[in-house]
């Protein structure tokens, strides 16, 4: 386990006792700086997190041997969150600054507001890449994984620390998609955080559960009622599975997005909410708007500020991450580890569903295995036992219904059938279900309720 890093090495490297003056104001814990004139002079045995570096640091103005130092940086420590500074806005410079290593370009003279802005941003990432979550307790969120795409996500995430526009994250089930969103929500000062799943509320209270309800205003209406929009006021709105919002609300979702005002239901006065909404959807929502399923301007003025979380099958590499994630943070398991060769096949699967599926693999050997050391055998055979029912089809279904109840009827008794068989099948698997029957998450619950499944 390591410590939590408190404090963060700053570097600016500028010939101009100004620009250091500036940073001087500004910088704070827990950043630590280091202000250097002399390029030649920065120090050789101090990680930087980050570095603002001018471009021009000797009076030959046609030689940017900023370039140069900003390369040595990238290379001594490849996460070193690098910035490039000019007041010479030479295309050809600005590029190579790139090139070598640099994540964005600020012109001269700095603005203070643009500079403080990316000085937050960079904190952020950071943070967010460094923190020690072991010594916080097993409940905190964490986003587990150091591939390509897993840096690209948290460097995502610290970008959008202190926007106010609405974000849209994209992925299939299972991927992540809850942490992403309470991982945005973190890195933000104290806040509400108010989280609903979009398929859980009925169609026919859906005003009420969002912008709230007047005492008397329908039948049952006891009381005044504050929605989960004014609840979420200052703080995030998460809206999870937004696929699966009637259209009929998603007008109403449009209009206070553009608006800023909810009205409680009964209520003739507006009131103004400051709210940034995160949704999540895990069905790609331009397709849905080809099939009249999903407004095409609500989706415009979610998707202004968007993060598409890859599949598991996508970044396999952060498997061994993850399996020993969840053995270090589920406690029954924490005597138990995992061999090389049990990793390399659990590596080699496909995981449709994502990291809730490998959480669960995960348990499940934890449970089976006779060794403290999960085995590659062990690997083999539980995978090989999941992937049977999917190869077949659902058994036991009755081969005839009574048509003289109807057609709708007999459709019904059908579907309830074969759910019910699909659920005794997966072991009341969920995921695994709604995944062979070809519906979402969302879609199999709903059927559940409106058919009256019980567990039994």
């Amino acid at each position: 386990m390591g410590m939590e890093i408190t404090e963060f090495n700053l570097l600016v490297v500028d010939d101009d006792p100004l620009i250091h003056q500036i940073f001087k104001t500004l910088v704070s814990k827990p950043w630590r700086l280091y202000s250097i004139q002399d390029y030649k002079r920065i120090p050789t045995d101090v990680i930087f997190h980050s570095a603002f570096v001018d471009m021009n640091l000797t009076a030959d103005l046609s030689d940017p041997i900023g370039v140069t130092v900003i390369k040595s940086l990238a290379e001594r420590d490849p996460q070193t969150e690098i910035v490039a500074m000019s007041g010479l806005l030479d295309r050809k410079t600005m590029e190579a600054c790139l090139i070598a290593g640099a994540q964005k370009f600020l012109a001269k003279p700095l603005s203070k507001e643009e500079l403080q802005s990316t000085l937050e941003k960079i904190l952020a990432h950071c943070q967010i890449r460094n923190f020690d979550f072991h010594n916080r307790g097993k409940h905190l969120t964490r986003w587990v994984g150091s591939s390509e795409a897993s840096q690209k996500i948290l460097k995502q995430i610290a970008l959008m620390k202190g926007e106010r526009r609405s974000i849209l994250i994209e992925g299939e089930t299972g991927s992540g998609k809850e942490v992403l969103a309470s991982l945005l929500h973190s890195q933000e000062n104290e806040r509400p955080f108010v989280a609903v799943n979009s398929s859980s509320i009925p169609e026919t209270l859906f005003e009420s559960e969002m912008f709230g309800h007047v005492k008397g205003s329908f039948t049952g209406a006891d009381s005044h009622k504050m929605g989960l929009a004014e609840a979420a006021h200052g703080g995030d709105l998460f809206l999870d599975e937004i696929e699966a919002m009637p259209l009929s609300f998603q007008a109403k979702l449009l209009r206070f997005l553009e608006s800023g005002e909810i009205r409680r239901v009964g209520a003739k006065e507006a009131i103004r909410v400051q709210v940034r909404v995160i949704v999540a959807s895990n069905r790609p929502l331009p397709d849905m708007i080809k099939k009249g399923e999903f407004r095409e301007d609500l989706y415009y003025r979610l998707s202004s500020q968007k993060i598409v979380i890859p599949p598991l099958r996508d970044r396999k590499t952060d498997i061994p991450a993850l399996v020993h994630h969840f053995l270090e943070t589920e406690r029954p398991y924490k005597n138990k580890s995992v061999e090389p060769e049990a990793l390399t096949a659990l590596q080699s699967y496909s995981w449709p569903g994502n990291v809730r599926e490998l959480k669960r693999i995960i348990e499940q050997l934890c449970l089976t295995s006779p060794l403290p050391i999960v085995r590659a055998s062990d690997v083999g055979m539980l995978l090989e036992i999941k992937a049977r029912p999917t190869a077949g089809s659902v058994d036991s279904l009755p081969e005839s219904y009574n048509l003289e109840d109807g057609l709708e009827t007999a459709l019904k008794a059908f579907e309830k059938k074969m759910i019910e068989t699909a659920l005794k099948q997966f072991h009341t698997d969920i995921d695994e279900t709604a995944r062979f029957l070809k519906v979402s998450r969302s879609n199999l619950y709903k059927k559940i309720k409106d058919l009256k499944i019980t567990e039994s």
